[in-house]
């Protein structure tokens, strides 16, 4: 007979200013109101009238009873409920002292770091999360959440390296083949806790689900499906947005909850803690994860945050911008995955997914983060190293951003700073090369944009594409290293 370990990832990102327009006489002190929207206060005000305090109320008296469950907070969830909702947090403290309680570790900001080539910034963003946990819980979390679960090989060794006993990611069949997901693994070296994909989803997308051939989900079956899984631990991990805010009241899903922990011991079967299951069972086996995977979308990989161009260039962006992280807070606020996540382009049911949790369509999301990237390094150019250099290989908002077109109008490719304007040379058609070649628009955009009279001056009478991707390259190679 397994055990059910359940966990809830509670996390809401300060949304970007939709209506954002550059503003100069802004202060610093105030720079937090221009980029972020004010929508955020509202958003997390309806969610804790409908989720944090009827569904953390409910949790609470079942703690009492004897279930146990794990929550991990995020940082930018904790920094909205102390200014907002207070009696939403003193709840989740609650929660947090409670015996039948267990608080896990993630990125302070619920942040993509972690996909960073070098990971000291997402170390650094664990290590913040830990010392919040400490101060405002009392809390010494030793079992490690990332964002959406996002794992590999190299986030694992990261981890065991920090010193945690353990680490959550999704049970995605293609690291498990034949294996069930309900067992203790290992990779490199720490244990893996995996998400049990389907028993999960039952309650987080199936719930309501009327065309379903299990609806009504009632908490005796869920029990016995538990009841009768193989393997050691069902883990099921869910956002605990689901209760109240995703899945209504009208749905069940309180009632449903109420109900599971009587269920759960009329089929014996024991709710544990995630410190618990690393105790009690040792792995089985072993699990290999080159490639990044994660809990999100049909894919499970990370391109609910970087499968197409528009995520791709923000997130190189953003990497790049920690030579201009002066003010590092902005910079990180700038790293929660959500803002990638409304970037996305997908359709059929991942793509209603996504549509249900974005509050803005996907290229309104991506033109307004970069607007606000590119206003933040150029607030910051003051604090680098070398303000040239900086000027030169910051990012552009879309307005002065490089369009590609060919005689016949725009190609689709664009350059928001000289990086991404060295790997886009190398490959734009031949007639969009010679078309910006012979209007001089290459030189324009160096000197008049990028504030960069040298590599101007050094393209022209350039005629060759090779001869200009190299000089180009030489130049963005020598700007980098007055930087780093």
């Amino acid at each position: 007979m397994p055990a059910l370990s359940m966990g809830f990832e509670v996390h809401q990102p300060y949304r970007l200013n939709r209506h954002f327009v550059p503003d100069p006489k802004v202060k610093k002190k105030d720079i937090t109101n221009l980029y972020f929207d004010e929508i955020n206060r509202e958003l997390l005000l309806r969610i804790a009238e409908k989720c944090y305090i009827p569904a953390t109320t409910m949790i609470l008296d079942m703690l009492d009873e004897g279930f146990s469950c794990a929550f991990s907070f995020s940082g930018t969830l904790i920094e909205q409920l102390e200014k907002w909702s207070p009696d939403a947090l003193s709840l989740f403290g609650q929660v947090a002292r409670h015996r039948n309680a267990e608080i896990l570790a993630q990125t302070y900001y619920h942040s993509i770091a972690s996909c960073f080539h070098d990971k000291t910034e997402f170390a650094e963003q664990v290590r913040m999360h830990a010392t919040l946990m400490h101060d405002l819980f009392h809390a010494d979390p030793g079992v490690f959440e990332n964002t959406e679960f996002t794992f590999n090989n190299d986030i694992a060794g990261c981890i065991r390296d920090m010193g945690f006993n353990g680490i959550f990611t999704e049970g995605v069949d293609r690291i498990l083949d034949w294996r069930s997901p309900n067992h203790l693994y290992a990779c490199r070296d720490i244990p893996v806790i995996l998400r049990n994909v389907r028993l999960s989803d039952d309650i987080a997308f199936r719930f309501t689900n009327r065309s379903w051939d299990k609806y009504p989900l009632t908490a005796d079956t869920y029990a016995r499906w538990v009841a009768q899984s193989p393997g050691d631990v069902v883990n099921v991990f869910l956002d605990y947005e689901s209760f109240g805010e995703h899945l209504w009241p009208e749905t069940g899903i309180f009632e449903f909850m109420r109900h599971l922990p009587g269920e759960l011991a009329a089929q014996d079967v024991p709710a544990v803690l995630p410190s618990k299951v690393l105790a009690d069972y040792s792995p089985v086996g072993t699990i290999d994860v080159p490639e990044t995977i994660s809990w999100a979308d049909i894919e499970k990989d990370t391109s609910a945050w970087m499968g197409n161009d528009r995520q791709q260039t923000a997130f190189h962006a953003l990497e790049a911008a920690h030579v201009f992280a002066q003010d590092k807070q902005v910079w990180r606020y700038l790293q929660t995955s959500d803002h990638f996540y409304y970037m996305a382009s997908k359709y059929g049911s991942c793509g209603e997914v996504h549509s249900y949790f974005c509050y803005l369509a996907g290229e309104e999301a991506f033109t307004t983060y970069m607007r606000i990237l590119a206003d933040y390094e150029k607030r910051a150019l003051r604090y680098t190293k070398n303000r040239r250099a900086a000027k030169a290989l910051r990012s552009q908002p879309p307005e002065t951003a490089f369009h590609f077109s060919s005689p016949s109008g725009l190609i689709g490719h664009t350059a928001y700073c000289l990086d991404q304007f060295c790997d886009l040379l190398s490959i734009v058609p031949g007639d969009s090369f010679q078309y910006h070649l012979e209007r001089g628009d290459f030189a324009c955009w160096f000197k008049d944009i990028l504030g960069d009279t040298e590599l101007a001056d050094s393209i022209r009478g350039c005629t060759e594409r090779q001869e200009l991707t190299n000089l180009v390259h030489q130049r963005r190679e020598y700007l980098w290293s007055l930087l780093r």
